[in-house]
């Protein structure tokens, strides 16, 4: 009938009249507070991301409810009754809803729809803060066609792993593992979860001369693997330090990472380097690591012609401060000359750029393990720490430190976070068993260690550890057994009728009997160099001769060895020694602490 009011129309004034739709916008503009502050808390609280949803649908169901009581209930000043059908309702109680509820209804009813357009259609999407905290840059691509360029492209990929590493808010897996990813087969998301990290970046160089194309790409491993950022770039070679600095803040800025005024004053520093300047010092660094006499003076070179071209740039400097410490370490040349053209190096970095992360762990390094000075050595690393946090080396140097000041509960964290930044590095991997060792945590590195040489079974610090980390523990057997392949490594062999007897007087005759017979072994590698004192003080204990553990360890004192900072550590077993007169005077010359229990 035309006078008939339409069906449709008079169910939307008893929902008003319910106030059904005033209870809707209240609840809406909770839900919103509810679902936001949950998208910001729950990733800091390492939440799993299915519980955003779950607010998400909870709120959504919790809204069906809230109809379903506004429609059959009213909230009075007596309390909560049910509703009255319209027919029973008189004209005095039929008081209209205000302007601004209407208008508050209307808008909570678009908030409602926008919230599930946003979190069910395209929130899954949407990066949010938090969902990015630690990141993979994984070794550039060289598609210049060149293959001559292969090194200077694997020097840039290192250049901007540090760069990006001084974000504080970011753990930033270091370059040494990623680097074990280059022509992998492995998708981003699949490199990503070796690593536990929430995305990859990704580089290539495109052309390579004075100017440098490259191409950089971030992409979200957190959820479905999703690119949100790409950024192509054609930079004179000589800018590219300031162009990195650019990325590093476009990074942080990607994953909605605030940075501190601190990281802010690092990223707005300028500096332009000399071209051919720039190709040396990339040049050189294939040449560090390897620990020859040849590859070390081919480094030590492009540094010094880099130096004639950019006098200036402080990199080269500590570039070649690290070569005469390796020429020290390598005995390529004398310590006293060595290290002190390393200390003229060094300062002169710091001088022209007191922010270089790596000249204070240097410098740290240094105080640590042959100047002895604890304090210094602590500082140095802390401030290449605050300027790199994700500096591997730096955390665990740091945390071997701590281990010889006896703080243990702070070295384990700082070890623990140097493997989760660095670990595929063998360095890493090996020192981190070491403090492992220290704290006499046996299980543990016996599992890292057995791991190591199930990819490389002649590592030689590997099976040198195997073999101090199973007498530690108390498993002679695999000791004795250990033995033959550790000495081959080593240059020393005995053979197997030897080998026999040494197995037949430790049945018989017990441990330290049995290790007598391999002592002058180990005697003969010192003699000619091969072993330090302190490693010879390390096979006396095994044989139970105290004295002469304490003579290795007063000569180690008087020739400054750099393993001498360990000898109050649990690695050593010098315990027998503890109580003995020339071992404290040895501690309080070093201002070394004793364990305390």
């Amino acid at each position: 009938m035309p006078d008939s009011p339409n069906k449709l129309s008079q169910f939307w004034q008893e929902l008003k009249r319910r106030k059904v739709l005033r209870s809707l916008a209240i609840y809406a503009g909770t839900a919103f507070i509810i679902l936001e502050a949950s998208s910001i808390i729950f990733p800091l609280w390492n939440f799993p991301e299915w519980s955003i949803n779950l607010v998400l649908w909870l709120l959504i169901l919790g809204a069906f409810i809230n109809v379903i009581i506004a429609w059959i209930y009213d909230i009075t000043p007596g309390g909560m009754r049910r509703t009255k059908p319209m027919e029973e309702v008189t004209p005095e109680e039929r008081i209209p809803d205000s302007r601004g509820w209407k208008a508050a209804t209307y808008i909570s009813l678009v908030v409602i729809v926008g919230l599930i357009v946003l979190n069910i259609v395209g929130g899954g999407k949407q990066l949010r803060a938090g969902d990015i905290q630690s990141l993979v840059i994984l070794p550039f691509e060289n598609i210049t066609g060149d293959e001559q360029y292969d090194n200077l492209v694997a020097g840039m990929h290192s250049l901007l792993c540090s760069d990006i590493s001084r974000i504080s808010g970011l753990r930033v897996i270091s370059k040494t593992t990623s680097k074990l990813y280059k022509g992998s087969a492995l998708s981003a998301s699949e490199i990503a979860e070796e690593l536990n990290a929430d995305g990859v970046v990704e580089g290539s160089i495109m052309c390579f001369g004075d100017s440098v194309c490259m191409r950089f790409s971030l992409i979200s491993t957190t959820g479905e693997e999703q690119q949100i950022w790409v950024g192509d770039y054609n930079e004179d070679k000589g800018q590219i330090l300031n162009l990195y600095n650019g990325i590093t803040r476009r990074i942080a800025e990607e994953v909605r990472i605030e940075l501190t005024p601190e990281e802010e004053r690092l990223l707005a520093k300028s500096r332009t380097v000399d071209r051919e300047a720039f190709d040396a010092y990339l040049r050189s660094q294939q040449y560090w690591g390897a620990f020859s006499e040849a590859s070390l003076n081919k480094a030590r070179d492009y540094l010094n012609s880099a130096v004639e071209k950019d006098p200036d740039w402080a990199s080269l400097y500590l570039g070649l401060a690290n070569v005469w410490m390796t020429f020290a370490q390598m005995g390529f040349e004398t310590p006293s000359t060595a290290v002190s053209i390393a200390f003229e190096n060094l300062n002169k970095a710091l001088e022209l750029d007191p922010d270089l992360s790596e000249a204070h762990h240097l410098m740290g390094w240094i105080a640590f393990v042959s100047e002895w000075d604890w304090a210094k050595a602590e500082r140095e690393f802390l401030k290449a720490l605050a300027i790199n946090p994700s500096n591997a080396i730096s955390r665990i140097w740091y945390a071997h430190l701590l281990c010889v000041l006896q703080r243990h509960d702070e070295a384990l964290p700082q070890a623990e976070l140097a493997i989760d930044l660095d670990p595929l590095n063998p360095l890493v991997q090996i020192m981190f068993t070491a403090a492992q060792l220290f704290i006499n945590e046996c299980e543990a590195d016996l599992t890292q260690i057995e791991k190591l040489l199930a990819d490389n079974p002649n590592n030689l610090m590997a099976n040198y550890f195997l073999n101090l980390v199973s007498f530690l523990c108390g498993d002679y057997d695999k000791v004795i057994e250990t033995e033959p392949h550790y000495l081959e490594l080593m240059g020393e062999q005995f053979d197997e009728e030897a080998f026999m007897e040494i197995k037949r007087i430790f049945n018989e005759q017990g441990f330290s009997s049995a290790y007598e017979k391999i002592v002058p072994l180990y005697e003969d590698l010192a003699n000619n160099n091969i072993i330090s004192s302190m490693e010879l003080a390390i096979v006396y204990t095994k044989a139970d001769q105290y004295d002469k553990v304490m003579d290795q360890i007063e000569k180690g004192y008087e020739i400054r060895d750099p393993t001498m900072p360990y000898i109050a550590t649990k690695a050593y077993n010098f315990e027998p020694l503890y109580d003995n007169p020339r071992f404290i005077e040895i501690l309080q010359k070093m201002n070394l602490p004793l364990p305390e229990d």
